[in-house]
């Protein structure tokens, strides 16, 4: 669980949500952890989606939670929100450039899929067009969505690892000489006001 996880967290608490971070590492060593995420993700069951929808089931017996359930992620954590979209047990999904196959950015996969807003760094090169076919399949499928790619932006723009004194992730310095990656100020100050636009619809 790093502080950044809970600034986000924080973040949507403050913008009058009940949010909730699971940790889907559990204390567990993340290289060997995220190398069972990413398996679990392709093979669309596991652990990591269990935890996904206990995290679910918890807030909805929360009294303060009105029943409408939304998921968020960053990264491979996006990747999981797209991944959990189609199915019904969400009301609308935030998509931080998502990691994952893509196979999940077609129409075949998000048919039934929640409302979705995504946000993809231009500079990406990890997701390069990921979100112009995220756009086409949803629009093909007629569900609501907001899709945007911010052209100043690598990978990682929302995540401000650095400023909530995290030690940055290694696979965060293997992408960053991959691809230009890390918090981008104009672009996330510009995404989460989309974000919390589109919950705002959507959950309230």
């Amino acid at each position: 669980m790093s502080q950044d996880l809970r600034n986000q967290a924080d973040w949507l608490a403050s913008e009058g949500y009940l949010a909730a971070a699971p940790d889907l590492f559990q204390g567990r060593n993340r290289a060997v952890c995220m190398v069972a995420v990413m398996r679990q993700a392709t093979a669309g069951h596991g652990r990591v989606f269990d935890d996904i929808d206990a995290t679910r089931a918890w807030l909805r017996a929360q009294g303060e939670c009105s029943g409408a359930v939304g998921v968020i992620g960053y990264c491979m954590g996006g990747g999981l929100a797209l991944l959990v979209a189609p199915g019904g047990r969400f009301r609308a999904s935030s998509v931080n450039y998502g990691g994952a196959r893509k196979q999940a950015y077609t129409a075949d996969f998000l048919r039934g899929a929640c409302p979705v807003v995504g946000s993809f760094g231009g500079k990406d090169k990890t997701l390069r067009g990921a979100a112009s076919r995220l756009e086409s399949a949803l629009t093909s499928l007629g569900v609501d969505h907001d899709v945007k790619e911010y052209p100043a932006a690598g990978h990682a723009f929302l995540n401000d690892h650095e400023a909530a004194g995290d030690q940055v992730p290694v696979l965060f310095r293997v992408m960053a000489k991959l691809t230009p990656m890390g918090y981008h100020e104009d672009s996330a100050r510009d995404a989460r006001a989309r974000i919390v636009a589109f919950f705002d619809t959507h959950l309230k």
